[in-house]
């Protein structure tokens, strides 16, 4: 059973960075691939990326590429979204998951994943 903590959201303006962050703890994390997802108000749940257990894949969507960065330290058991250049648009609940055996092609698809954290509010004004 993995446990997830997320943290590092908040309030910033249009262009702002933060980096979120999401420890892990039971079971052997490096074994999980993990990715990060968000949640509008009154919008479903999107896909934000995912990197694979060992950190040698990532995956975006198309929307945040080349503005936000995942990363792992598995010595850590910590997940990481660097978020640059952050619009209004990125609101929302940031979700870190984890999941075993994922195939390449379904990376970024939230029915992979079977452990979920409770969520980070970040929040970007115009």
């Amino acid at each position: 059973q993995v446990q997830l903590v997320e943290s590092g959201g908040g309030l910033v303006q249009a262009g702002a960075s933060l980096r979120l962050s999401c420890a892990a703890s039971g079971g052997i994390v490096s074994t999980y691939d993990m990715g990060w997802f968000r949640q509008a108000p009154g919008k479903e749940r999107e896909s934000v990326a995912a990197i694979r257990r060992y950190g040698g894949t990532t995956n975006y969507a198309d929307s945040v590429k080349g503005r936000f960065t995942i990363s792992r330290d598995n010595a850590k058991n910590t997940l990481y979204l660097q978020m640059n250049r952050l619009k209004p648009g990125d609101t929302g609940v940031y979700f870190c998951a984890a999941g075993r055996g994922i195939i390449l092609s379904e990376m970024l698809s939230d029915r992979q994943y079977d452990y979920w954290g409770q969520g980070t509010q970040v929040t970007v004004s115009s």
